[in-house]
């Protein structure tokens, strides 16, 4: 794959006893890093059930269920970066145990929720174990493996994660149709301890060796302007008002706490991470795409579950099949993306993945309520495919813009910019799609009750609520909040679209192209290849 130029050319070498159970060892993180993407998919088709009254759900209002959401985002987003600066400097094997079992408490805590209170606590819980897994999976992964079978491994890596999108939706539909809600964070507990026992065993202990002083300042400075910048996104998307000073305040301080931090790691001796690294064209255009095609999927998979279920009516489990062709492309495309850039070159492989994102997303403005299945699978194989093209090659990119020694403040910088990108997607989309949906409900709402009038305008779960109490007066009201959803999400999907367009312009200017050897020069043969020279160790 092409790298951004500058990249570090010396590398150490993979121990032997390391190299020979590589590809176990990515089988491990891989099964770390599904517990936290399946939480989260899982949750995104049980909202509806745990706003339901007790006993099928806790009564969790729409502002309870987006904190379910944001407390856990605000924590894992805030404390990524410094997670990954601790690996390197007290290893990674220990980091990852650590955030895997706080994960593990935390799940079973929220199984156990009685309110939504609750709940949001335990979820903010298991943010914080998970911005302690996610970083050191891949940091891991870029010290077992020589720098020639990185790209592949970060490619299946990737593809993980749709297998954790396509079996989240599905055992949570599964859970939900047979179990009570907690189920959905129960099924983390055994899958945590068995993913303990296995690092225990396979995964190896890395660190930076010459980690040199620790930067308090920094790391303070990181976790502070993240938290005030991701709450300020958050809270912004709750009141669907950007102007308004509750909202200002975090955002901008945020911002203004993160400037400080940049120019306090510009003059350290002993900085965080090395600002020089956003010079590099490519190393920014990556992390930019990162941000850019997250902020524009988190939005559309947020409002694609109300649509799912509130407005075609599938169940938990049929919302999740539905999106079963997205993690399928994901997970043929992303291991097989580095053979497509060595050919084509990151640029255009990129840019083309951008551009079926964009088309995917775009196409949910010609949704209705009466869409045939087969072009909404069509639709969600289309996003796949374009994602399949992006984060890997992306992620290969920032990773080995650094060395080796600092894997995972790569780590945290590349989930970093990945969650405050799905962070803002969710904020900004989800208040396009609130706002638009209330003009468009608030001239239906003449027959409901003065007194629930305002509530019922607030979401479609709310406006099918009262209308359902209302019995057969109701059923104009069912018509007009389908009617006005499909129009918001309409005009939501194509705002997502131009985001992701913004991104493939981003990546076509900045990403590295094809790289051309000189005359005479051959290219190095493939890791395939390679095995096959030296018996399979990979190594001469």
């Amino acid at each position: 794959m092409s790298i951004p130029s500058g990249a570090p050319a010396a590398e150490s070498h993979v121990p032997e006893a390391v190299h020979r159970r590589r590809w176990a060892i990515l089988a491990v993180l891989m099964f770390s890093l599904l517990i936290v993407v399946l939480d989260n998919s899982i949750l995104n088709v049980a909202v509806k059930t745990i706003a339901s009254p007790a006993p099928t759900g806790i009564g969790a209002t729409q502002s309870e269920l987006e904190w379910a959401i944001n407390s856990y985002t605000l924590v894992f987003a805030g404390l990524l970066f410094t997670a990954g600066l601790l690996g390197d400097r007290i290893g990674r094997k220990k980091v990852l145990l650590a955030g895997i079992l706080v994960f593990g408490i935390a799940s079973g805590l929220a199984a156990l929720s009685s309110t939504p209170g609750e709940l949001i606590t335990w979820r903010a819980l298991m943010g914080f174990g998970a911005a302690f897994v996610m970083p050191a999976t891949l940091a891991v992964l870029m010290n077992v493996f020589e720098r020639d079978e990185q790209p592949k491994a970060i490619g299946i890596w990737a593809g993980s994660v749709g297998l954790g999108i396509a079996i989240g939706p599905i055992t949570g539909g599964v859970l939900l149709e047979h179990f009570w809600w907690g189920s959905i964070f129960l099924v983390n507990v055994p899958v945590v301890i068995v993913a303990l026992i296995a690092m225990a065993v396979l995964v190896p202990d890395s660190r930076d060796p010459n980690p040199g002083r620790v930067d308090p300042p920094g790391v303070v400075l990181s976790i502070v302007g993240l938290v005030l910048l991701v709450y300020g996104i958050i809270r912004g998307g709750e009141l669907a008002d950007f102007t308004d000073v509750t909202v200002l305040a975090p955002s901008l301080g945020g911002l203004v706490v993160l400037a400080v931090f940049v120019w306090h790691e510009k003059r350290s001796s002993h900085p965080s991470i090395d600002i020089s690294y956003f010079r590099k064209p490519a190393f920014s255009a990556a992390v930019t795409a990162i941000a850019l095609v997250f902020f524009a999927l988190m939005g559309v998979t947020f409002f694609s579950a109300f649509y799912l279920q509130s407005v075609r009516g599938y169940s938990a489990l049929q919302s999740g099949l539905l999106i079963l062709p997205l993690a399928v492309a994901q997970m043929v495309f992303s291991p097989r993306a580095r053979l497509v850039v060595d050919r084509f070159g990151t640029r255009a492989v990129c840019t083309l993945g951008m551009l079926l994102v964009a088309g995917g997303l775009a196409a949910f403005a010609l949704f209705d309520a009466d869409t045939p299945v087969w072009v909404m699978c069509a639709v969600f194989f289309v996003q796949g495919t374009g994602m399949a093209h992006i984060m890997p090659p992306v992620t290969v990119a920032v990773m080995q813009a650094l060395p080796r020694e600092r894997a995972g403040s790569g780590s945290a910088i590349n989930n970093t910019f990945r969650q405050v990108g799905g962070a803002l997607g969710i904020a900004v989309l989800g208040s396009v799609l609130s706002t638009v949906y209330r003009g468009d409900i608030e001239g239906h709402l003449g027959g409901v009750p003065a007194a629930a009038r305002d509530v019922a305008g607030e979401s479609i779960e709310a406006t099918l609520g009262v209308a359902a109490r209302m019995g057969p007066e109701g059923r104009p009201l069912v018509t007009a909040a389908n009617d006005a959803f499909i129009s918001a999400m309409h005009v939501t999907a194509l705002g997502s679209a131009a985001v992701a367009l913004i991104g493939a312009v981003v990546v076509g200017l900045f990403l590295p192209g094809r790289q051309r050897l000189p005359d005479g020069v051959r290219a190095a043969p493939a890791p395939e290849a390679d095995q096959a020279l030296t018996g399979g160790t990979g190594k001469r």
